[in-house]
């Protein structure tokens, strides 16, 4: 059945993208800085009425395919197939045109800055969020995307206490948006000889990589320490004093790296980790003083919130927000996510429809 809504969202779009044709070639908007956010916006819009269009050739298709089926029964068999591929075609489309329907945000495209903290459970929780670790590198390699490790606190076991990630390609912020939150595990661990269950947690972080010109940070309000790098249990894995450890005095917010060899290295890797931080603090504080409304589960990001469930003993794997029960647990933490991702990003558009128009 068509989607509800798609001809009322297509008939705006089509006004809208029509009113910001004429304000492109005004020369008064074309020199002044709301320029670049119109073209932004015509080039989005282009894509939903693109969609739009092919949409409502198929359905203009089905209707002729249903009507040829009831008066040409010769020909009942040939005309079922094709309907079931064009039917096939507009559930895809209208998949992709709910996509479609969030608003573009200019971060989709920055690489992802990962941060992964073991939360309840102890030693448990660090080798769950190793697990993630391990879950969110294989899922990006598949892509194609490059990680590339920032800062990691080991433990003995093998776990992490917490450990930094950059994720680079083709907009995987847009595409690991909505992986932030708490993450929990239910399993007998490894360092339970009763074979109880557990229940243990891992909170996910994921913020947009700023840019130098993005955020300006002074020299003078930043303090900067080195020390010895250290590997699971406290070691000192190096006899010099290579780690830094950066701290923006205005706000608290400290950053630290000790996973490169290279005291230089690891202080532009902190600060990398340090202006993405700074960034994910301005932004909130502009919305809170906008009065913007973050949505209360899928777009919200909230670090709060149990997004997730990995049960072992059901082999299953629930997202909270949307209700999905995906039977593929050590799929999902091989890196089958899509499943998961998907379904997160179809919520997030369909709130967003309901919000606002294309």
């Amino acid at each position: 059945m068509p989607r509800a809504g798609i001809p009322e969202q297509l008939q705006r779009a089509r006004a809208e993208y029509a009113e910001i044709e004429s304000k492109l070639v005004d020369p008064k908007v074309i020199s002044s800085p709301a320029y670049r956010a119109f073209a932004q916006r015509y080039a989005h819009l282009r894509d939903v009425l693109r969609l739009g269009q092919e949409w409502e050739k198929l359905q203009a298709a089905i209707v002729e395919q249903q009507e040829l089926w009831e008066s040409e029964e010769e020909l009942r068999d040939e005309i079922a197939a094709a309907l079931a591929e064009d039917r096939r075609r507009v559930e895809a489309i209208e998949r992709e045109f709910r996509n479609l329907l969030i608003p573009p945000d200019p971060n989709d495209k920055k690489t992802s800055i990962f941060e992964i903290r073991g939360g309840a459970g102890g030693e448990e929780s660090s080798l769950f969020a190793a697990d993630l670790f391990r879950m969110y590198t294989r899922f990006a390699e598949k892509r194609g995307f490059k990680v590339s490790l920032l800062d990691s606190h080991p433990t003995p076991l093998g776990g992490f206490k917490q450990v930094v990630f950059a994720v680079e390609g083709d907009s995987p912020y847009g595409l690991f948006r909505y992986e932030s939150g708490v993450h929990r595990v239910q399993r007998v661990p490894a360092t339970e000889s009763s074979g109880r269950i557990h229940t243990s947690t891992a909170t996910v972080v994921v913020l947009p990589e700023a840019e130098e010109v993005e955020i300006t940070i002074e020299p003078k309000d930043l303090k900067i320490e080195t020390f010895r790098s250290t590997g699971p249990g406290g070691q000192s894995v190096n006899t010099t004093d290579s780690a830094v450890r950066i701290t923006h005095v205005p706000t608290g917010i400290v950053s630290s790296c000790q996973d490169e060899k290279s005291q230089h290295k690891n202080r532009a890797q902190a600060m990398r980790v340090l202006r993405a931080r700074l960034k994910d603090r301005y932004d909130r504080e502009r919305e809170e003083e906008l009065l913007a409304t973050r949505r209360s589960q899928i777009g919200s990001g909230d670090r709060s919130e149990k997004i997730r469930t990995y049960n072992f003993p059901q082999n299953r794997v629930t997202d909270h927000r949307v209700g999905l029960d995906v039977y593929n647990l050590a799929g999902v933490l091989e890196g089958d996510l899509d499943s998961l991702i998907e379904a997160a990003r179809h919520a997030a558009a369909e709130e967003a429809a309901s919000e606002k128009t294309p």
